[in-house]
């Protein structure tokens, strides 16, 4: 019976273990676990199908663990409670919980209100299809021009006032397209689509609800001219059933289940008697607790910016701008920034004629060549005449055609630009960099990445990091 008791617990201490290892710990950060499965759903995202420079696993660690480093060090500065990086974590959680909670029935409620609404404005009264037949008249129309207009379209009216009723539709499409000048209905036959009360200017309005289904009007006066309407259709406005499909699409494109989200979120804090942020946690821890990738994500964005803060903080804006360190860090690897071809520094000049291009040489004798440009625009432009057009840069060959030519004497086609006649370039054709101001795209990008890694040098000492070789070999394996 012992025996039995002993295997019994055996097995029990067994399962127990691995229930307790389904999800083993990977590493751990400044005494911080990082489960298997985390460290899984960043590799497999970071390492699908489309990405170029797949890592394998071994390969991915140190860079996770580089990640989670800079994440350490931001808790231990304690940005997660800066106001700014606060509220736009805040706003991650929002953006996070509300696609997940649609409230029918505020929807529901919204899409009867914008019926109710719209069957209000029109006042019971039938929705009209129609089209018309426009002769534009100024408001400032001389006696002359309102008979003139008179005239047209009583003519207009004699061609289709006799046309059989069941060809009638068909017949006032072509002389509208024809005559009318409501040009953007015209393209349409006259067709104006369906209107309601209060939607047309009131004599066309007051003219369009005399008839029937079928009928023209006879021309008629408005404020901007005159008309003949046919209507094609009369009808009551359809019930709310009938609107309903196309309302919930109105209001989705117009952020309803978000508001109804806000709005579930807001009764909710009132009722509780708490801030709405209370509410937002609790929706997003239980969102969590129910889906792993859900969990990761929300991890991922926090720590990806927190990340980014302090990778700002602390490496970016000082790699941007410590124009000292830059030049020594140039200074110090000259060898990495030759060039296999020249360069042009300066500016292409483009003038109005010979005469400007001396007085824009002249100029800038002496000057520093960062000043040229605006030293020649200064003064030879004006507001009234522009006398140059000016490109500055640092050109390797192919860069600007007019350098190719006039600089590096290659053979290219380089026509004078419109309105200015004359070209020149002023600056210095170099053979290699000077200062790292000729190379400083290149210089900031490497030196950034020598202070980040002296940075992640800095982390790797400071804080504690064990990583089990054991669970790695298990990832994607288990």
């Amino acid at each position: 019976m012992k025996k039995i008791l002993l295997f019994v617990t055996s097995l029990l201490m067994s399962m127990s273990l691995m229930a307790q290892d389904a999800d083993p710990v990977i590493m751990t950060i400044n005494g911080t676990q990082v489960k298997r499965s985390e460290f899984e759903y960043s590799y497999n995202k970071n390492n699908s199908d489309g990405v170029l420079d797949k890592k394998t696993v071994e390969e991915y660690v140190p860079l996770f663990v580089n990640f989670k480093l800079k994440v350490a060090e931001a808790m231990a500065q304690g940005l997660d409670t800066v106001p700014a990086i606060r509220k736009e974590l805040d706003g991650y959680k929002e953006q996070f919980v509300i696609p997940t909670i649609v409230d029918s029935a505020y929807i529901e409620r919204e899409a009867r209100r914008t019926y109710d609404n719209t069957a209000a404005r029109f006042g019971g009264q039938d929705l009209l299809i129609a089209s018309h037949i426009l002769v534009l008249l100024r408001q400032d129309a001389t006696a002359e021009q309102i008979a003139a207009g008179r005239n047209r379209i009583d003519s207009i009216y004699n061609v289709l006032k006799d046309v059989p009723a069941d060809k009638l539709a068909e017949r006032f499409a072509e002389v509208a397209k024809a005559n009318s000048d409501d040009k953007g209905s015209a393209q349409r036959g006259g067709a104006l689509g369906q209107f309601g009360k209060g939607m047309m200017i009131p004599d066309f309005e007051t003219a369009a609800y005399q008839l029937q289904a079928g009928q023209m009007s006879k021309p008629f006066k408005s404020t901007v001219g005159y008309h003949i309407i046919y209507l094609t259709d009369r009808h009551q406005f359809e019930p709310y059933e009938f609107h309903r499909e196309s309302i919930l699409k109105f209001l989705d494109q117009r952020g309803v289940k978000e508001a109804s989200a806000n709005a579930y979120i807001d009764s909710v804090a009132q009722a509780k008697g708490v801030e709405r942020k209370v509410v937002v946690d609790e929706l997003l821890d239980g969102i969590l607790a129910k889906d792993p990738d859900q969990r990761y994500l929300a991890m991922e964005y926090h720590d990806g910016t927190l990340m980014y803060e302090v990778s700002k903080k602390d490496v970016w804006d000082k790699a941007q701008q410590d124009e000292a360190g830059q030049e020594a860090y140039f200074q110090a690897n000259k060898k990495k920034y030759v060039w296999d071809e020249p360069r042009f520094s300066g500016i292409i000049l483009h003038a109005k004629d010979a005469a400007t291009v001396a007085k824009a040489k002249k100029l800038v004798k002496g000057q520093d060549e960062a000043d040229y440009g605006k030293t020649i625009v200064d003064a030879l432009n004006t507001d009234s005449v522009k006398m140059v057009r000016i490109t500055k840069g640092l050109f390797k060959p192919g860069d600007n055609k007019y350098a190719d030519k006039l600089v590096f004497k290659k053979v290219v086609e380089a026509k004078p630009m419109e309105g200015f006649p004359e070209c020149a370039a002023i600056g210095k054709k170099l053979k290699k960099p000077r200062t790292y101001k000729d190379v400083k795209g290149q210089v900031v990008n490497d030196y950034q990445d020598a202070l980040e890694a002296e940075w992640v040098e800095k982390l790797r000492k400071r804080y504690d990091v064990q990583v089990f070789d054991n669970v790695v070999k298990t990832v994607n394996n288990h």
